[in-house]
């Protein structure tokens, strides 16, 4: 009895992204160039920004961050993805799978918070530009990054922390390319269904939470350049754009899948 409430699984397998070989070699090319792209792109922000004194401001301070962020996510998973492409047997060691659970949720976190910090930035530079400068200073700049990092990590730690007493003594393949918490619950050998609700509150909590708070921070914006300039909408549209594409295109995979009661394995992948 005790041993079966030990952990015995040393790896883990995974399905990848299809069964086809062709098609794996056929996605290589455009996965890693798009991986290159990311991190070179990113890298160039960031780089940019910490020369060029110019951009050494509240708004690029954070998007240097942002940029950062984003290249050590992608990095996370993309690497292993594209090298398991040419392999046939795609294992990953446990201490690998725990390792890409936190940090994916450890930078995905705090790039959750950051989105919102940006546009708490944004909406101090529009709704009170002539307060920007005193509200936005670089102590509080620092400060609100810090949090968005602490924030992300509690999160991830809450997450492994509970994945790690659950048992593992059988199954070990993912349906998956990478170790995410709903794949590698499903494999432990006791009934995951309470832990899951609470997993996924906790991650959806926090995807819902700052999704709120974005939608709010942009709406207000919106309404108070509307108001305060004749073609107040197309401007506020052409400032905010960009950032609610993204906020969408971030949050809306997260909030879906980790809110959504019934498990379907192509939302998973």
């Amino acid at each position: 009895m005790e041993e079966a409430n030990q952990t015995v699984v040393s790896e883990f397998i995974f399905q990848g992204l299809c069964a086809s070989k062709e098609l794996q070699i056929f996605l290589l090319l455009p996965f890693s160039t798009l991986y290159l792209l990311t991190v070179v792109g990113n890298l160039f922000v960031v780089i940019l920004i910490i020369i060029d004194h110019h951009l050494h401001s509240p708004m690029y301070f954070l998007l240097a961050n942002l940029s950062f962020i984003d290249f050590c996510l992608s990095s996370v998973t993309t690497p292993k993805l594209t090298t398991d492409l040419l392999k046939d047997n795609k294992t990953i060691s446990f201490g690998g799978c725990m390792s890409q659970i936190l940090c994916v949720h450890f930078f995905g976190g705090g790039e959750m918070v950051l989105l919102v910090t940006m546009a708490y930035d944004r909406y101090v530079a529009i709704c009170r530009p002539l307060h920007y400068s005193s509200i936005m200073d670089r102590q509080k700049c620092i400060w609100l990054v810090l949090i968005s990092w602490i924030i992300g990590f509690i999160h991830a730690m809450s997450q492994l922390i509970l994945i790690l007493e659950l048992p593992f003594c059988g199954p070990k393949v993912i349906d998956s390319f990478f170790c995410d918490i709903p794949l590698v619950m499903k494999l432990a050998c006791m009934n995951t269904d309470t832990l899951g609700i609470v997993i996924n509150a906790d991650s959806g909590v926090l995807a819902t939470t700052c999704f709120i708070l974005l939608l709010i921070s942009y709406t207000y914006i919106l309404l108070t350049v509307q108001l305060h300039s004749k073609d107040g909408s197309s401007k506020a549209l052409s400032t905010c754009t960009s950032h609610v594409i993204v906020v969408v295109l971030f949050f809306g995979p997260c909030i879906f899948i980790y809110l959504w009661p019934v498990s379907i394995t192509w939302v998973d992948k």
